[in-house]
């Protein structure tokens, strides 16, 4: 069995790492990376890196970012990218093709799929937005153009069914994404970066979103925080439109001692300071999905992610000043904190990558692939 994952950036490759760990020790696959995006940019890290140093074998890597922070940039990125595999992946002639999320990448995939008869599986499809952000349209969009789905939750799936998805095409598996924090291993924080690491400190990780300030919201959390003087690990943002002005505001704050900011760090770093700090705080789907593994509170900041099914250790703000120390005060406070204790993560137990493989190693991907149901019968027909 040949199958093909496409990744354009690290948030989407960290969704289903786990899975690719497992295809890639199974004799039986010949398992290949599609790598674009992201992926191969210096400015945001060159997370192509991590891929290598996995040990995947890359089928094909696409130099596909376009750097022109401008809304028109993702879909010329996206162009890029259906244009320069198309060939490529035709001739490699995939039993399946993977791919997660709700980048513009996965559209790729799912037109790929289409067009070349290749069944395919959406992973994380089903979930929803009301930030009027451009990844719910695309979310669901690659979910009508894909095989299969396998989805986090059942209310992701109750939402495919109401899409029209045939039931039978849709597994709930939980998030693989969560299969990551089984087992990590423990590092000194301090010798990472060479200087003293405040007993207590928080990680801020805020992404632009259309229709908001993202600038003025950035720096009002930076500004919060070091009134409250909290330390902070400060990521770098994604390459959605609006990037630029963020990274202005980094280098407004770069020589604060309070702040350490990257751009990208080693897994088990990273999650050494996820699970260990007092809060996460911006606007990133990891408060959403994994906090809650670590029972530790999550403050959403603004429009982003609005809608999604959040635990109770999320905490959704708004953005000015008050309100964001407002938040803080309340994820500190003990009575918050003492609520966390008994928190079952709502998206999954870590071994949903081990559901996905089997799931793989069983499904007749053949019989999946043409995809005639009507919507307003399917799902009529088959209770």
């Amino acid at each position: 069995m040949k199958i093909l994952a496409l990744t354009s950036i690290r948030s989407d490759y960290d969704l289903l790492s786990p899975l690719y760990a497992l295809l890639d020790k199974d004799e039986s696959i010949d398992f290949r990376l599609l790598v674009s995006g992201a992926h191969l940019s210096r400015e945001f890290g060159y997370t192509i890196d991590q891929i290598v140093k996995d040990g995947f074998e890359i089928l094909l890597e696409i130099e596909t970012l376009i750097h022109s922070d401008s809304l028109k940039s993702r879909l010329k990125t996206a162009s890029l990218l259906l244009q320069n595999c198309i060939d490529i992946v035709a001739h490699f002639a995939p039993d399946v093709l993977l791919y997660a999320g709700d980048r513009e990448d996965v559209m790729v995939g799912a037109l790929l799929g289409t067009y070349l008869n290749i069944p395919t599986i959406h992973f994380y499809g089903g979930d929803h937005e009301v930030d009027g952000h451009q990844d719910t349209y695309i979310r669901h969009a690659t979910s009508k153009l894909s095989s299969l789905h396998f989805v986090s939750t059942l209310e992701h799936k109750q939402r495919l069914l109401a899409l029209g998805e045939s039931e039978k095409r849709i597994f709930n598996i939980g998030s693989i994404s969560l299969d990551r924090l089984i087992g990590v291993k423990n590092i000194r924080i301090d010798d990472s970066f060479m200087k003293k690491i405040p007993k207590n400190f928080s990680l801020l990780i805020f992404h632009p979103i259309f229709g908001e300030d993202s600038a003025f919201v950035f720096e009002n959390i930076l500004k919060v925080l070091i009134q409250k003087r909290i330390f902070a690990f400060v990521s770098y943002p994604n390459t959605d439109p609006g990037y630029n002005e963020i990274n202005s505001v980094i280098k407004k704050y770069e020589h604060v001692e309070q702040f350490i900011f990257y751009k990208n760090l080693e897994r088990d770093l990273f999650l050494n300071i996820f699970s260990r700090c007092d809060f996460i705080i911006g606007n990133s789907s990891s408060g959403i999905y994994e906090a809650a593994s670590f029972k530790i509170p999550a403050i959403n900041v603004g429009l982003r992610q609005l809608g999604r099914y959040a635990d109770r250790n999320v905490i959704f703000c708004g953005n000015s000043f008050q309100e964001i120390a407002n938040a803080i005060d309340t994820a500190s406070s003990k009575e918050f904190l003492e609520s966390l204790k008994d928190l079952k993560n709502p998206y999954g137990d870590g071994n949903s990558a081990r559901k996905a493989y089997e799931l793989i190693k069983q499904i007749d991907f053949k019989s999946m692939a043409t995809k005639s149901e009507d919507p307003l019968k399917v799902n009529c027909n088959e209770k």
